[in-house]
């Protein structure tokens, strides 16, 4: 005799068997959708590109609590490496197998289960509920979420609180959330020289041999102490390229791929002005190009993050711990509302990894502690 799923599994098996390696949606978000509509939901699909969203919401008024996920998953990898086929969901052992499993079908499942199950009793909440949904999470991030806020703010429709369904947790479910991350800030950096042959090296300017004490000393900078919420500003060199291949050749330029995953006690100005300085000091010359994956957020104690941790606690007997570490995420788009935002999913363990894997049981666990939050603030 088999055990019969959860709503909150079954949904995720669902989600998981359509293969929506991003930017493909591969329908999730009409299934959701459907989901949604049958709750009182108002659907507004947004396509930009290639990229489907959908922001669905129930009610007019505010507060607006919004629940934020992607339906792209990334490449599974080498099948064969696989236990079992990843858009064939699987139960062994008491854990989902699936691409997307944990990041972040499990999460979506969770919030749409969460979302019938509150509204069928309470269904003359107050405010109002959201869903902000993408397949461009785990892509360039260019034509998804940030697309959908700029079009809620052109027409002033606030959002008062956000959970992204990102999994946040080390453990066990719910031991931290994510109430902000750091900005990532990448430049290239292109050191010139002058091509030549190693025998007459005083006709030649080695890049290699220029940068080298530049680099040195960007990597030995302290760029901030961080503070009680962010640790220190970090600086990492990702890819150094230089020389032609052979051996008897000094290389015309050098090129570097650099990084600072920043604090909010830095700004991008600031940090493109201090980098510039080290390079000048040392008389380069170069090149410089910038681009900001985006900018450090932070939601500091308030409705939102006691609202959640009550619930985790409440569910779970536990406490939470509140956490800005880790890359960036789509909630970085939403901060820029003013909005309030946290990132609350399952265990991080196995994401983005071969046999990528979430405990179905924690899955439950998830959708009452969505389930707790949604009356904490809106019942």
């Amino acid at each position: 005799m088999t055990t019969p799923q959860s709503a909150t599994l079954s949904l995720a098996c669902e989600l998981i068997a359509r293969d929506s390696t991003t930017p493909d949606d591969a329908g999730c978000q009409q299934l959701i959708g459907q989901r949604l509509a049958a709750c009182g939901f108002h659907l507004e699909p947004m396509r930009f590109g290639e990229v489907d969203n959908l922001w669905a919401r129930r009610g007019t008024t505010q507060p607006v609590l919004c629940f934020a996920g992607h339906t792209d998953v990334v490449p599974t990898g080498p099948l064969e490496r696989w236990d079992s086929a990843p858009f064939q969901p699987v139960v062994r052992d008491g854990m989902l197998y699936g691409r997307g499993a944990a990041d972040m079908k499990g999460s979506l499942a969770a919030m749409v289960v969460a979302i019938e199950r509150f509204v069928a009793a309470h269904p003359t909440h107050r405010g109002s509920i959201a869903l902000l949904i993408t397949s461009d999470e785990e892509g360039p991030a260019t034509e998804g979420t940030v697309k959908v806020v700029e079009t809620l703010v052109a027409r002033n429709e606030p959002v008062d609180w956000c959970i992204v369904g990102e999994p946040s947790s080390t453990e066990l479910v719910g031991d931290v959330v994510k109430n902000g991350r750091r900005g990532s800030l990448n430049a290239r950096l292109l050191v010139k020289g002058r091509q030549g042959h190693v025998a007459y090296p005083h006709l030649a300017r080695n890049p290699i041999h220029l940068a080298a004490p530049a680099l040195a000393e960007l990597a030995d900078e302290v760029w901030d102490q961080g503070n009680d919420f962010f640790p220190p500003t970090s600086f990492q060199i990702s890819n150094v390229h230089s020389g032609t291949g052979a051996t008897n050749v000094v290389p015309g330029e050098l090129e570097a791929l650099i990084n600072f995953r920043f604090s909010t006690e830095s700004t991008v100005a600031g940090l493109q002005e201090r980098v510039r300085g080290i390079l000048d000091r040392h008389g380069l010359d170069y090149e410089l190009d910038w681009t900001l994956s985006g900018l450090p957020f932070l939601t500091e104690p308030g409705e939102l993050l006691d609202g959640v941790a009550a619930a985790i606690r409440q569910v779970t007997g536990r406490d939470t711990q509140a956490s800005t570490s880790g890359g960036t995420s789509d909630g970085r788009f939403i901060a820029t509302m003013g909005t309030q935002v946290v990132e609350l999913g399952p265990v991080n363990a196995t994401i983005h990894q071969l046999n990528e894997h979430v405990s179905a049981s924690d899955l439950d666990t998830l959708t009452d502690i969505y389930f707790t939050t949604l009356q904490r603030l809106l019942a």
